[in-house]
């Protein structure tokens, strides 16, 4: 079993940055790949970007891409997402997720998933 926290969310104005963070524990993060969600009220849950266990291969969903940058440091059981040049539709609580591969997560899919953090970005 694998337990997620997320941080680093908060209230930013547009064209600012933020780092999220997803701690693992209880299990060899190493051996899964991860991902993140998001979620803006109203709205279904949408892909944002997943890597691999090894942090070879990424993906991204298209309205972040160029913006959002995903990598992991396995010996910290971390995850993150840099996210530059945030815009008012970043509006969201973001969640992180670990699955068997960057494309089940890629695929809106997962295992495990984290309670989420809010990010908010003001005009």
């Amino acid at each position: 079993q694998v337990q997620l926290v997320e941080s680093g969310g908060g209230l930013v104005q547009a064209g600012e940055s933020l780092r999220l963070s997803c701690a693992a524990s209880g299990g060899t993060f190493s051996s899964y790949a991860a991902g993140w969600f998001r979620q803006a009220p109203g709205k279904e849950r949408e892909f944002v970007a997943a890597i691999s266990s090894s942090g070879a291969i990424k993906y991204y969903a298209d309205a972040v891409k160029g913006r959002f940058t995903i990598s992991r440091d396995n010996a910290k059981n971390t995850v993150y997402l840099q996210m530059n040049s945030l815009k008012p539709e970043d509006t969201a609580v973001y969640y992180c997720a670990a699955s068997t591969s960057a494309s089940t997560i890629r695929r809106g899919d997962y295992t495990y998933r984290g309670q989420g953090t809010q990010v908010t970005v003001s005009s």
